[in-house]
């Protein structure tokens, strides 16, 4: 007799502008490769913005980290090193140079709602080509041209998208989840919430993910999986 497929439901809170949430989202999606085909999973991107108040000129990434953290350029370039072999591991390829600036990702994050209402394989295709865009590519999130050119390659209407960004369309649904989450307690991402009850925090490795699912997959209700 065939094993029961357990079918789980994960809303992944993150901000195009996080590397973790990039190399987050590499794990995850590897330990889903691994629990296949007994565990399956409809993915859903929320919004986070990691800097709401950025301008749209964007800022300087040390300059930005230095004021935020107190980080020297050396201890910026140790993290940068970190996370880029962490990236390489799950299969995401960040830019040896790094990011130039920090940007505004609010638009990013309503096209990204629009994108979920449409198609959620749009969603995240599109996810994954706004992090591929920012931290590979070193393009800026904010640019309605870059956002564009990322919806038409997740296979979205360009034009629809080009009209939802040159408006205020979905900031107010936007803004709304934005506070569910931060009301909930989110206040650093990635936050990866499975069945709306159980959390695992961070940009975890693969191993940690794929004990959580699996966990999880045959967890009692009451049971929370959290790392």
């Amino acid at each position: 007799m065939a094993p029961m497929t357990s079918h789980l439901k994960i809303d992944f809170v993150s901000d195009v502008s996080c590397p973790w949430c990039a190399v987050g989202l590499g794990s995850l999606e590897a330990a889903l490769r691994r629990v296949a085909p007994d565990v399956t999973a409809e993915l859903h991107f929320q919004p986070f913005e990691l800097n709401p108040q950025m301008p749209a000129e964007g800022q300087d990434t040390f300059e930005h980290l230095n004021q935020k953290y107190g980080s020297t350029r050396e201890q910026q370039e140790q993290s940068r090193e970190m996370i880029r072999q962490r990236g390489a591991e799950v299969g995401f390829e960040f830019s040896p140079e790094g990011r130039p600036r920090i940007y505004n990702t609010f638009d990013a994050h309503r096209l990204l709602h629009w994108a979920g209402l449409e198609n959620p394989a749009a969603q995240v295709a599109l996810k994954k080509l706004l992090l591929k865009a920012y931290f590979t590519e070193r393009q800026n999130p904010s640019d309605p041209e870059v956002l564009v050119r990322a919806a038409a390659e997740a296979g979205l209407d360009a034009a629809r998208a080009r009209e939802i960004l040159a408006s205020g369309e979905f900031a107010r649904e936007t803004r709304e989840r934005e506070r569910m989450y931060t009301d909930a307690g989110i206040h650093s991402v990635p936050a990866i919430i499975i069945n709306d009850h159980h959390l695992i925090s961070g940009g975890q490795p693969v191993e940690v993910f794929e004990r959580a699912l699996r966990q999880i997959a045959g967890a009692e209700p009451s049971a929370v999986a959290a790392a």
